[in-house]
Parts: C-alpha cells; structure tokens; sequence
C-alpha cells in the first residue's frame, strides 16, 4: 500500500498535466464547432457564408476564425452587425458581388484584406475607412465610384494602405490624400483626363502605377506630374490618346514603361533621357514611321524593346535603326520593325535589310562610324559633334548616336579589313558565286566572332513555309558553303543567320539575307533533252506498233476459233436427232407464198427444204411438228380437207400449228 501510494504521488504532476491538455483540447473543439454560424460552414479557420443568398452577414463569428468568406451574396450595407467590428482574429474578408452602394462600416477591426469588387459602392467615407487602420490590401474594382463620390482625404485614413485597387469606375481625376505608405495603385479603365502635378505629390513609396484606358491626352498630363516618384519601378500609360511619351519620367528606379495603343506620332530624342535603369518599354499600335536617331542611347539596360503595329517607313532615315538593331548584343530583345512603306520593302523585317536596299537622297553623307565607346551612363558625354554634310534638312535637336562598341575591339573576322567599320556598314557581308545552272557557292564574313552560323535557301515565287525553305548549320570557322541541286535559271533568297552556343537564332543578332540566280541549262543540256524526249517518243511508237500486231494476230485467232466453232456446230446439227423430252417450239417449219420451199430449223442451225410440188403454191398448209418414239426422222404428205396438205414427219400426233401459202 505504501508503495502505490509513493508511486502516486511521484506521477501525479505528468498526470495532471495530461488531464488538462486532454480538457484543453476537448474545450477548444467544442467551442470551434459551437461557434460557427448556422447559416455557414467553418473549416479550421475559414468560414464559408458564400453564395447563400444572404442578406447580412450571418451573428456568431467568434474569435479564432482569420477569413471570412461573403461573397456573391444579397448583402446591403445595413447588413453589418456592430459585434462584427469586435472580432479581432479576422484578417481577410470577402465581399464581391453583393449588393453594397457604400463603404460598408462595422468590419473586423484587425482586417489587413478587404475585397469589395462587382458591387455598385458610389461613396467611400473618411468615416468608414479610419475605423480600418490595419487594412493593406483594398480591392474596390467595378463599381461605380466616382470623383465626387470620394470623401477627400478619405482613403488617407487608412494609414497601413499599400495596395489600392479602382479599375473599372467613373473616376475622372486621381482621388485627393492618397496615403503616404502606398505601394501599387490601378486606376485603368476609368474616366481620368487630368492629372495635376500634385496628385503623387506625397505618394513618394508608389512602385507601379497603372492609368491604363483612360482619357489622358498630352495637356492632361501636367509636366512633373511622375518626376517625384522615385521608387516607381512601373508606369502604364496604354490605351490613351498621347501623341508623345510624358516629360520628366522618373529616371532613378523605373524599369517598365508601357505607351502602347496610343497616337503617338513622334518622339522627341530626349523622351528617354536618364532611364538609365529602364528594362521594358513597348511603344506598339502608335502612329510611329520612324525614329529620330539616337532616341535609344541612354537605355542602357533595355531589355526587350516591343515596336509592333507602326507603320515604318524604310527610307534613308530607317538606316540608323539597322546599324543599331545589328549592333545590339544577344540578351536584347526587340520586336516589330517591320516595313509597311515603301512597296518594294513592305513586310521586311528591318534587320534583316541590307543597306542597299534603302534609298537616300543624291548628296547624301553619313556621320562617320565612331572609334570610342559610348560614355556610361555616370559619364558626361564631351564628344564633339562632327559636321555633317547632307542635301538633307537636320533637326536642330538631332544628337549623335553612337553605337555600342566592345572595349577593346573584337577583331574583325577573316575577310574583313581591320579598323573601324566604314558609315553604316554592314556587320555581316554575303557573296555569291555561279557555279553553273544547279549550283551555288556562298561565301560569308562577319565582323563578330559566333560560334555558328544558319544557311536557309528558298526558291523565289514559292510560299515561304518550312517545307519548301530548306536550311543547313556549319559551325562558326566556316565561310563558305555550296548549294547544289537546284533549279536551272531559278533566282533564290540565300539567307545567314548568327546562332548562338545553344544554335538558336534570337532576333537582336546579326542576319543578312539577298538573291542569286541559277544559270541557264548548258547546250549539250539541252541537246540532250531532245533527243532523251525523240529516244521515248520512239519507245512509244515502238509499243504502240506491236500492241496494234499482237491485237489483230488475237483478233484473227478468234475469228478462226469462232469459224471452226460454227462449222462443228452444222456438222452436228445434221446428225442430231429430237426427241419428245424437248419443247415443241425447238422445231418449225414453214413456208412462204412466193417460195415453193420450207424453212426448216434446228436447235443449232437451219435450212431450207425445197418442195417441188406446183400445187403447193395456193393453198392453206398445216405445218406439224412431229416427234417419233424412237426419235427417227419420217416425211409423209398429210392429206386434209379443202386441197390442204400438211407437211408430217410421222402420223399418231394431232396437228399443233398452222401456217399459209
């Protein structure tokens, strides 16, 4: 007894602390499940009230639940109970596609999420929101909020507020006290015409900015309005109605400018000065024909370059564009410039031209190819501006581009001369030589070293398509290729293509595309072919005469099988006797008034029996068919009334046919 009662006192601590985890445990299940709302169902810390055709959010949210799902529901702003408001667990709830037309009130106090989309809120109270000093994330897309509908100062009161999403609303300026912690803001898709220089003013922690689809024009947009945005990292301006990019951009952090499906028609050379950092810029769907030269020169860490839906006109003026596209190293990525004028270049891709094919006005003289890489962008550029003689009018704004440059000079590859390339020279030169009407010898030379090149050859006036384009690689040593087995006097587009380590060819690199023609077929050619074409005329002849003399030698074979046939037959027929076991009508005779004979047929064949009788001419006549029991053949005159004589093989059958003469 001493010894359990030693051995309970020793466990008692373990087993009291087992005891009340057991309770503990029993107590918060219980009180989870006995807290979930009725009309609700609770998942560890999410409760589901969503799609129930509620009217007001369900009483009995208690403590311990973080996200409160509400949404498409009949919910109305006096749908809030006040207890709502003391919850201090929930972080996210859930609004969408109720039935609010304003800034609901009462809301989990502690709530950092809040989404309130497809709604119809019109107001937004300083009142409401400062009851939300937590909230981070604010979702208020497609509703029907509008400038005056904004309490000023009102989304200030949100202190925490760092993602303010208005897309979709009847917003026609950028709302007042914006608050000063707010990183990501989406106005797209209002109705905004003006910004006022001070409208970001206070906004200085804003990385993305999205004013997408809405009515900015170019007096809209007040100069400064983005140059006291330095941490901004993204500026979305599409779908406006600019004819030119907006002044004094943030230069210091931005790294995505997005200007597309706008009415620019033109760009200043300066519009990109000082985006030193920018990575991303699309200028597509514009009203763009060409480019001053140098506009590129201070991006010096773009990345991808998006130009498409322009409508760029290939002339003189587009040179400048080839040299750079050429110029520019693999990890850049550029797309769209594509000719639309004039016809005889239109659907080229720029790069892909050759200098030769742009035309320049007579007289006109290039800037020289520059020796010096281009200053950094901590460098100030003191490079004097060489004279430039041109027939040409300048633009007094026009800077000098330099292209970059590698420091020090790559040498020029085997074939090349040495030095600074010549103006606008092309970084990769391709040559032909005719070998004859079938073959082709190209010859290349680059000023890069590559590690491989692609050779494509297609026949002119034959849909470009990866059937009919035929290609080869050779490795990056090699200048020379031959192309055999073409066509005689056949003019073929010969394209080279820079690869890469991995023999992808990526669209920054260098290419060069022109056209050969084959030479015509050789005279003993085509001496050849005639007599190639009389040696199988004759071969036909030839076939075709002993056919016609094997069909009448089969055709007389027959005729003579057919004659002995019938010949066999007669000789039988002659012999062959009937007897009663065939049909009467196998046999017949009969006469005719102008002939004293009677026809006679057989099975097989016939002949004519004379009859010398006179009196055979008038009279009716009985023609009998007679068949005797031995099948022998007997004549008797079988005399009938009325001078009628029947023509009988034998008696003892009555007469079955009649027959006059």
């Amino acid at each position: 007894m001493e010894f359990q009662v030693g051995l309970w006192n020793k466990d008692w601590p373990s087993f009291v602390s087992v005891w009340l985890a057991v309770s503990l445990s029993l107590h918060v299940q219980f009180h989870t499940a006995a807290s979930c709302p009725l009309e609700c169902r609770c998942d560890k810390t999410f409760i589901y009230c969503n799609e129930r055709s509620l009217t007001s959010v369900p009483l009995g949210v208690q403590e311990g639940y973080k996200t409160l799902y509400l949404h498409n529901n009949q919910i109305n702003n006096a749908g809030f109970p006040l207890e709502l408001h003391n919850v201090g667990s929930v972080e996210t709830v859930v609004l969408y596609g109720n039935q609010l037309d304003e800034f609901p009130v009462n809301l989990p106090r502690n709530m950092r999420v809040l989404h309130l989309q497809e709604n119809n809120i019109q107001t937004i109270s300083r009142a409401a929101l400062a009851q939300l000093q937590m909230l981070e994330e604010l979702h208020l897309d497609d509703n029907s909020i509008s400038t005056v509908g904004v309490e000023e100062g009102a989304f200030r009161e949100a202190a925490s507020l760092k993602l303010l999403f208005l897309t979709k609303n009847h917003l026609s300026s950028v709302p007042i006290g914006l608050p000063a912690d707010l990183t990501e803001l989406r106005l797209d898709e209002n109705r905004i015409a003006d910004i006022p220089e001070e409208a970001f003013q206070n906004v200085t922690s804003l990385q993305r900015l999205l004013l997408d689809g809405n009515l900015l024009t170019d007096e809209g947009i007040a100069v400064g309005t983005f140059q006291e945005l330095v941490n901004l990292r993204e500026l979305s301006l599409a779908r406006n109605s600019l004819t030119a990019p907006p002044p004094m951009l943030p230069g210091v952090s931005l790294l995505k400018l997005n200007l597309q499906e706008n009415q620019i028609s033109s760009i200043p050379v300066t519009a990109f000065a000082g985006l030193h950092r920018l990575e991303r810029l699309d200028i597509s769907n514009n009203q763009l024909r060409s480019l001053p030269q140098g506009v590129f020169d201070s991006l010096v860490s773009l990345r991808q370059l998006s130009v498409r839906g322009n409508s760029w006109h290939c002339d003189c003026s587009i040179r400048w564009v080839i040299a750079w596209l050429k110029s520019l190293p693999p990890s850049i990525n550029v797309r769209g410039f594509t000719c639309q004028s004039p016809e005889r270049v239109r659907g080229m891709v720029i790069r892909e031209l050759t200098l030769d094919a742009i035309d320049c006005p007579a007289g006109t003289e290039l800037e020289p190819w520059p020796t010096q890489p281009p200053p950094t962008p901590t460098q100030p550029r003191t490079t004097t501006r060489t004279p430039q003689r041109t027939t040409a009018p300048t633009s007094p704004t026009s800077t000098l581009f330099y292209p970059p440059t590698p420091n020090p000079p790559t040498p020029p590859a085997p074939g090349l001369p040495a030095g600074p390339r010549p103006p606008y020279e092309d970084s990769l030169q391709i040559s032909f030589h005719i070998v004859n009407s079938s073959s082709i010898v190209v010859s290349w030379a680059s000023y890069f070293t590559v590690m491989a090149y692609k050779l494509t050859w297609v026949k002119m006036g034959q849909a470009l398509m990866s059937d009919v384009t035929r290609e080869i690689t050779v490795p990056g040593d090699i200048r020379k290729f031959t192309l055999s087995g073409l066509e005689p006097r056949s003019t073929y587009r010969i394209c080279v293509y820079v690869l890469d380590t991995l023999n992808v060819y990526r669209p920054g690199e260098d290419t060069i595309c022109s056209e050969a023609k084959t030479k015509s077929a050789s005279p003993k050619s085509a001496a050849t072919e005639p007599a190639a074409q009389q040696d199988s005329s004759s071969t036909l002849l030839l076939a075709g005469i002993i056919g016609g003399a094997v069909l009448v030698v089969l055709v007389t074979l027959l005729s003579l099988f057919c004659w002995h046939v019938h010949k066999k037959s007669r000789t039988a027929a002659s012999k062959w006797k009937y007897n009663r076991g065939r049909r009467k009508d196998d046999y017949c005779e009969a006469g005719t008034k102008k002939d004293n004979s009677i026809l006679e047929m057989t099975e097989t064949s016939f002949q004519i029996v004379s009859l010398n009788n006179e009196q055979l001419l008038k009279g009716d006549f009985r023609i009998q068919p007679i068949y005797t029991p031995n099948g022998g053949i007997g004549f008797r005159d079988c005399h009938l009334s009325n001078n009628s004589i029947a023509y009988c093989k034998s008696s003892n059958v009555p007469s079955m046919d009649f027959c006059h003469t």
